[in-house]
């Protein structure tokens, strides 16, 4: 039983629909989808440890089964550059999530390292009552919210079908390389969208899958935030 298998059943024993970022990391590097650096602690010393371990900057995000939308609760800082830094940080986020639900269950912060600035992607599956899992890729920030520039395949894809949906995007020509933005690396985010394939279809009791953003680099991409929801 993998990882991805005991995550996905312990959330159905205590009847949870969405996924724990920490269980939803966990799941994607279990697939060869790569993610930030990241631990999970409990106090804030521990806290100002792991982020002298994964390097400054970092940032802190509240993880909570009741808090689905953290910035929305306060539960997120970025770019923290010191421990005494990471430690204030600590208690706010503590402090803000009792502020925004006094019932919610802290599981702990998680430190992540802070993925350098680059092109925004986004990743995602949903499952469609007529056709299945589903993919989506775009790029991020306003590309997505605003322009709506979005390709879709049915699951499972093949190569070419990841590749053409990276090409079908309006945005693409800021892919291949755009004034002083840096090419992407496609075979990168290629993968990844093979990769996502492949873990919807073997779990089909995955709803809603988002990798968002996804920095794509000259060499490589990195998953910043992800979310899964079960049926």
């Amino acid at each position: 039983m993998g990882k991805a298998s005991k995550i996905i059943s312990q959330a159905r024993l205590e009847d949870r629909k969405a996924l724990l970022e920490t269980e939803a990391k966990t799941i994607c590097m279990e697939y060869n989808i790569p993610v930030t650096a990241f631990k999970l602690a409990q106090n804030e010393e521990e806290a100002a440890e792991y982020a002298e371990q994964l390097g400054f900057p970092v940032v802190l995000k509240i993880v909570s089964p009741q808090i689905i939308h953290k910035s929305d609760a306060g539960g997120v800082k970025v770019n923290l550059k010191t421990p005494s830094e990471v430690q204030e940080a600590y208690r706010k986020i503590l402090k803000n999530a009792q502020a925004y639900n006094a019932e919610a269950q802290v599981v702990g912060v998680l430190v992540q390292e802070m993925a350098p600035q680059s092109t925004e992607v986004i990743i995602g599956a949903v499952k469609d009552a007529q056709f299945g899992q589903t993919l989506m890729f775009g790029l991020g920030g306003i590309f997505v919210e605003l322009l709506k520039d979005v390709t879709f395949r049915i699951a499972p894809i093949t190569q070419a079908d990841a590749v053409e949906m990276i090409t079908g995007v309006k945005a693409y020509p800021l892919l291949t390389g755009y004034r002083n933005t840096p090419p992407a690396d496609i075979d990168a985010l290629t993968t990844i969208l093979l990769n996502t394939s492949r873990l919807v279809m073997d779990y089909p009791e995955i709803k809603e899958l988002d990798l968002n953003p996804v920095m794509a680099y000259e060499k490589g991409a990195k998953t910043v935030d992800a979310r899964i929801i079960l049926e």
